[in-house]
């Protein structure tokens, strides 16, 4: 019997989804440190590559960070997701959404459009409402926004200095920033990304 119940916020985890699991894990918990163990090898490999070899702003370059977060739990890492979720729109938009947000924020980093900080909570928030994947979309928009940050020589964000994978206060600010975000009031989210 597995048990894989998400944390308030999070997408559910599909029969579908949960087919191309590749380590055999039966609960929640096992999951989360499993693709925290995954995750900090794609952690380190942001960290470690030369200023001159970034670039997050392309498709290509927001799957392979996707796939290199989660290529040993998930047989769909750096693959947009083909069903709906219970957020995000809809899949065939997906890659469109995706050129268009990178040609965006292009366009917003060169014409100073916003503060270092809010162009990349607003990034981060397309990220995240755009829904990529079928599961790991928050985590994999914080470290692109952190890569945002390393290419630009911008402060990485502190993500309110606290795990926002399992069910706390700090995940209950994180998802309340991003729905006030998802009414363009940006203020919360700033702040949280800040602490």
């Amino acid at each position: 019997m597995t048990d894989f119940t998400q944390p308030a916020g999070a997408t559910p985890l599909d029969p579908d989804t949960l087919e191309g699991l590749l380590p055999d894990l039966t609960t929640q918990v096992e999951l989360n440190e499993f693709e925290e163990r995954n995750i900090y090898e794609a952690v380190r490999w942001v960290f470690g590559r030369p200023a001159h070899r970034r670039d997050i702003l392309t498709d290509k370059a927001l799957r392979d960070l996707h796939r290199r977060m989660f290529d040993r739990t998930w047989q769909w890492a750096g693959t947009y997701r083909v069903r709906e979720t219970n957020i995000g729109i809809a899949p065939f938009q997906i890659p469109t959404a995706v050129r268009n947000l990178c040609l965006d924020v292009r366009e917003q980093i060169a014409h100073d459009a916003y503060p270092p900080i809010e162009l990349t909570a607003r990034f981060h928030h397309s990220l995240v409402s755009i829904h990529l994947f079928p599961n790991g979309n928050g985590r994999h928009a914080r470290l692109a926004a952190d890569c945002l940050c390393l290419e630009r020589g911008w402060p990485v964000l502190s993500w309110g200095a606290e795990s926002l994978t399992a069910a706390g206060a700090a995940r209950r600010e994180y998802i309340a920033a991003l729905r006030e975000a998802d009414a363009h009031d940006f203020g919360r989210l700033i702040r949280f990304v800040r602490k």
